[in-house]
């Protein structure tokens, strides 16, 4: 069989969203882009309508994590591959606008000096050569897209030329953020070793600790997140998106109708690393930290779970996961910190055996139930 005779039996893609979904995509926009800044900048602070600056960075860091389950839906929910080191992209991404921001303190810093602390207390006398673009915020931003996307490109482009899945595939990517974590550690990379980069004072030329700032990032989070979802459901309803499917439900049968599956997970799983470093930079300045702890692959681990708890295969879920698992975190680990890893384990647990489709997928199913 041809592949044009495959793609006329594939079913069409259907609209970018439905009506209902227009209407809440506009409706996400409007209070993103109107209403939290008008509670958070205008509201007095005594309302109960004002949204504090805590909440702020809570829900602008819920939104990180939500973007990388949605990178991690694509590459799992719909193509069937497990990665169990995005979190490798996610620090990327993270690392490198830390880089520019190390850069921006200037000589505000401890030592005074133009080298970031950490460079003068180990006694560097200049920048090693991978900080020679990060006084430029233009080549911040490329490099947020390039190092996560070549870095997954390579390992991808040789792991599935290999033609290595499964089980195999998913302890290969938490070896390499574990390798990868034992590197960031070290003084010598030139990366803060242990206590990574901090400290941070300015973005742009204008300080990060002011309110408005602190909106800007959760506005600019936020229509990020809808900018990405808007662009998979686009993604996954193209004939794109179809042979994605296809390969994750029966890839030997793909591959004799005529398609070669590894252009088509090599791209979706170098797209779903640049997704996951965009997220990280989005991260740093928000949280105002990164080091060799978001390399961790436990954190890794947790991205898979926020698919699987909000429903894989659906796009809409792993952002439900992410908001409702890190909610939990939240609240958990300040009433209960003790038990908030038995919680964690027992959710993906009971996800696993009674909700195979997760939080979205249980909706949907009794949604069907109460029509029948």
């Amino acid at each position: 069989m041809t592949t044009s005779s495959v793609s006329v039996a594939l079913p069409t893609p259907g609209p970018l969203l439905t009506r209902t979904g227009w209407s809440a995509f506009m409706v996400a926009l409007l209070v993103v882009c109107a209403l939290a800044p008008v509670l958070n900048l205008l509201v007095p602070e005594g309302s109960a309508f004002h949204l504090s600056d805590h909440l702020v960075g809570l829900l602008g860091k819920i939104m990180c994590f939500a973007i990388c389950a949605l990178a991690m839906d694509l590459i799992w929910g719909y193509t069937g591959i497990l990665s169990l080191g995005h979190g490798l992209f996610f620090a990327l991404g993270g690392y490198v606008m830390g880089m520019y921001l190390m850069r921006q303190i200037g000589t505000d810093g401890h030592y005074k000096s133009e080298l970031p602390d950490f460079m003068v207390f180990l006694d560097w006398k200049e920048l090693p050569w991978h900080w020679a673009l990060s006084d430029s915020f233009v080549a911040t931003l490329l490099l947020i897209v390039l190092v996560p996307g070549l870095v997954a490109f390579v390992f991808g482009y040789f792991a599935f030329r290999s033609r290595i899945k499964g089980v195999y595939f998913s302890i290969i990517t938490q070896a390499l953020v574990y390798a990868a974590l034992l590197l960031f550690f070290r003084n010598e990379t030139g990366l803060g070793g242990n206590n990574g980069f901090t400290d941070f004072k300015r973005i742009l030329g204008m300080p990060l600790a002011t309110p408005g700032m602190r909106m800007a990032l959760f506005v600019i989070t936020g229509l990020t997140l809808l900018g990405f979802y808007l662009w998979a459901r686009w993604l996954v309803g193209s004939k794109f998106g179809r042979v994605l499917q296809a390969i994750r439900d029966a890839e030997s049968r793909v591959m004799f109708c005529g398609y070669n599956p590894l252009p088509y997970k090599l791209a979706i799983w170098t797209i779903s690393a640049v997704m996951c470093g965009v997220a990280g930079a989005l991260y740093v300045p928000q949280v105002g930290i990164i080091n060799p702890s978001e390399l961790s692959p436990a954190n890794s681990i947790e991205i898979a779970v926020w698919a699987a708890v909000g429903g894989r295969a659906t796009l809409l879920g792993p952002i439900v996961g992410a908001f409702l698992v890190n909610g939990a975190k939240s609240w958990l680990t300040v009433a209960f910190p003790e038990f908030w890893l038995y919680f964690l384990g027992a959710l993906f647990i009971a996800v696993t055996l009674w909700m195979p489709q997760g939080v979205v997928g249980l909706v949907k199913k009794l949604k069907s139930k109460g029509q029948a």
